[in-house]
């Protein structure tokens, strides 16, 4: 673990290479898994001020599940997270024709629509985040469907934490992520 400002740095994030391959997992991460993508509590007034500005890209499955369960809902630990279709895909999913699945809120934002870009969870993933006391703990959240991104990584020797360094700019600013390179430069030649 690495220690930096409020955070503690899991060094899979610096040894771990990772580079998603969307033609290969067809956006897997946003089908698979047993719950929606972790939200943050400020990320809960942001959906509900952006709804009317991204209902035009969520699918027809998308908009009836948030009209029955909402732009959220409460895990069973008291967390937030989007809601699911059916169990299945993030509510907020998009299936294009190719077979790749997108982020209807991403899409908004990259047709200027809004100016968020999507849950950071979203963002920055595979690093996960948990709060341990005061400090934010960042992990490298592994599984099988990444496997081509990992592979993908190792090809162009991409680092996770390089692959996440807009997220990380975007939560934790510039200079923690300058820093943060600093710690990777120095942990690399050790």
């Amino acid at each position: 673990m690495i220690k930096l400002e409020n955070t503690l740095i899991s060094d899979d994030i610096i040894e771990k290479e990772f580079a998603c391959n969307l033609s290969a997992c067809k956006g897997a991460c946003c089908v698979e898994g047993v719950s929606g993508a972790p939200l943050e509590f400020s990320e809960l007034d942001i959906l509900n001020q952006i709804k009317d500005k991204i209902q035009p890209y969520i699918s027809e499955k998308g908009k009836k599940s948030i009209k029955k369960n909402g732009m959220y809902v409460k895990a069973k630990d008291g967390s937030w997270e989007t809601p699911l279709v059916e169990g299945k895909e993030c509510a907020f999913a998009i299936f294009e024709e190719n077979g790749v699945v997108k982020c209807s809120i991403e899409k908004a934002f990259n047709e200027k629509k809004i100016s968020w870009q999507k849950p950071i969870s979203c963002h920055l993933y595979p690093v996960r985040l948990n709060k341990i006391g005061d400090k934010i703990a960042l992990n490298y959240h592994q599984w099988q469907i990444c496997s081509a991104a990992c592979k993908n990584g190792k090809k162009l020797k991409v680092p996770v934490y390089e692959f996440t360094e807009k997220a990380l700019k975007r939560k934790f600013g510039k200079s923690w992520f300058e820093k943060l390179k600093l710690i990777a430069k120095k942990y690399q030649k050790a």
